[in-house]
């Protein structure tokens, strides 16, 4: 989590105190801005593969193949 400080108008805290609680406010500002944002979806794919193991052995086999490629040859 991170602590973020905004400025609003004198009107739209008066009325985010009113209408969601003083307590409130970061909670749902949070939750109002997260679908223009955050890709969810990316997020739980990301995470999706990252668990998938045998995916992830292929994929540490095809980057130390990149790394035997760059290096340069003994001549």
């Amino acid at each position: 989590m991170k602590k973020l400080t905004i400025t609003v108008d004198n009107d739209v805290y008066r009325g985010l105190k009113k209408k969601v609680g003083p307590r409130r406010i970061s909670r749902f500002l949070n939750d109002l801005a997260r679908p223009h944002v955050v890709d969810d979806d990316l997020l739980k794919a990301y995470r999706q593969m990252a668990e998938d193991r045998g995916r992830e052995a292929e994929a540490d086999e095809w980057v130390e193949g990149l790394i035997e490629d760059a290096a340069p040859q003994p001549e």
